[in-house]
């Protein structure tokens, strides 16, 4: 016969240990951080220094909307779609671009932070590649390079919702 006494149908009924209370209570926790962290992850922008190589690129389908300022970091873009082409206005600099013609936007750093902790710095570089337009929009494929490997979760924070990027 064993010492150990079985389970009454009393015992089996009390619920949780405290040691799976404990162990819910830390990934409840862990969980709440993890979305207040998502919540206040910001990026801060200012223009950088060149030099830099941007050995990581991820690249967008993205439609910037005609006469509409776009604010990508804190770069403003403006884009008037004319049947020739489009004119760009990137922070006050007007430029004109054809079908397949590239702008490259001045270098810029970035500090990602959450929580108010400062997470990553890098440098990056826009490259917009126009397109063609449809309807009251100009298509560009944008590329965003970096000076480190960033999560394209935290790029996304960058790209304004009214672009409508998607990744190629």
């Amino acid at each position: 016969m064993s010492n150990i006494p079985a389970n009454t149908d009393k015992e089996s009924k009390k619920g949780w240990g405290a040691g799976t209370k404990i162990l819910l209570g830390i990934l409840g926790l862990v969980a709440i951080i993890c979305v207040i962290a998502i919540v206040t992850l910001t990026v801060a922008v200012i223009d950088s220094q060149t030099g830099t190589s941007f050995p990581y690129s991820t690249s967008y389908r993205v439609s910037l909307p005609d006469g509409e300022p776009v604010t990508i970091g804190n770069t403003k873009i403006i884009v008037l779609v004319m049947s020739d082409g489009v004119d760009t206005s990137v922070d006050g600099s007007k430029e004109k671009l054809a079908v397949g013609q590239e702008r490259v936007i001045s270098p810029h750093f970035a500090r990602i932070t959450a929580l108010g902790i400062p997470l990553i710095d890098t440098d990056f570089q826009i490259t917009l590649k126009y397109l063609g337009s449809s309807g009251n929009n100009a298509l560009f494929d944008m590329t965003i390079k970096t000076s480190k490997q960033i999560p394209e979760m935290v790029l996304r924070r960058l790209i304004p919702a009214n672009m409508n990027a998607q990744p190629n």
